[in-house]
This record gives C-alpha cells, sequence and structure tokens, in this order.
C-alpha cells in the first residue's frame, strides 16, 4: 500500500474510529492516542493491506482491541457523555425543542451507559455509527445470532426504562 492508496482507504476512517474509541474510553485523549496507535499500526503493516476487503472493519476491530486493551491495563470505566462526540446540529428547532433533545439524549447516553459491554458496543455500532451487521460481526468477532440478540436486548432495555421514565411524569 502507498501513501495515496493509505489515504483513500484508512484515513476516512478516522472519525468513526475516534467516536467509538472515545466511546469506549470516555477521554478524548485516550480515544485519539488510540487512532493514532491504529493509524501507525496499519500504516506499519500495510504490505499486508491487499488481502484487507473491508479496510474500515478491520481498522474499528483494531481501535476496538486497543481500546479495550488500554481499560483494562487502568481498570476504569466510560464516564464522559455522549454529547462530547457528537453535535446536533439542527438551528431550525426552538430552545424548548433543543433542551428536549438533549435531555433525552443524556437519558439515552446513561442507559446505555448501564448496559453491559457487548449490548453497549453493538448498540453504538448499529445505531450510532450505522454499520451492517456483518461489519459488527466483523468488528466485534461475533456471530450475526449474537449481534441480533445483543442488539435487540439493548434497544429493549434502553426503550423500557425511557417508557417507564416518561410514564413516571404523566
Amino acid at each position: 500500500m502507498n501513501i495515496e492508496a493509505f489515504e483513500n482507504r484508512v484515513l476516512p476512517t478516522k472519525n468513526k474510529l475516534f467516536r467509538f474509541a472515545f466511546r469506549l474510553l470516555g477521554s478524548q485523549e485516550e480515544a485519539k492516542d488510540v487512532v493514532q496507535e491504529v493509524m501507525l499500526k496499519v500504516w506499519n503493516g500495510r504490505e499486508q493491506m491487499a488481502t484487507i476487503d473491508n479496510m474500515e472493519a478491520w481498522c474499528m476491530r483494531i481501535t476496538k482491541n486497543m481500546s479495550l486493551d488500554r481499560l483494562r491495563s487502568k481498570q476504569r470505566r466510560v464516564t464522559d457523555s455522549m454529547e462530547e462526540g457528537f453535535e446536533i446540529r439542527q438551528e431550525s428547532l426552538s430552545p424548548l425543542e433543543r433542551t428536549e433533545i438533549q435531555e433525552s439524549m443524556q437519558r439515552i447516553n446513561e442507559l446505555m451507559k448501564a448496559l453491559p459491554e457487548k449490548q453497549r458496543q453493538v448498540m453504538h455500532l448499529r445505531d450510532i455509527e450505522g454499520y451492517s451487521y456483518n461489519e459488527i460481526c466483523e468488528i466485534l468477532e461475533l456471530d450475526m445470532s449474537q449481534v441480533k440478540v445483543n442488539l435487540f436486548r439493548a434497544r429493549g432495555a434502553v426503550r423500557e426504562k425511557l417508557v417507564k421514565m416518561n410514564a413516571y411524569g404523566l
């Protein structure tokens, strides 16, 4: 792989890699470090890149593994909010609507944090990053049924808790 191929196949994935690492690590600085390490690892192993069919999924898997290694070494949990990694860009909304959306996103973020690790990862990759089921299987090294079950359970748990929260206010 030459530098042009690297720029075309690998560099466009850096934002997704960052968001995924940030979701796992909870720290922007650590997420940036992981993405940088991933880019170096991919560049240093560029001779083998011709055999990789889905470069983005392969980079996501490396990101997941490096992020989990960091978590294991530091024995810490995700603590930052989802809003730091994502921005709501809807200027046409009223201040009330924006506030409601922000509060909903905070609730969803808190509910996602309470999910088991696999469910949280699958839900993030599918619902936030928009990966296909096959790509999630490849990234997380799970079979299709595990991905679907984890996603179903994660969505169900978040939905159930949101309904309870909203019903309580009525």
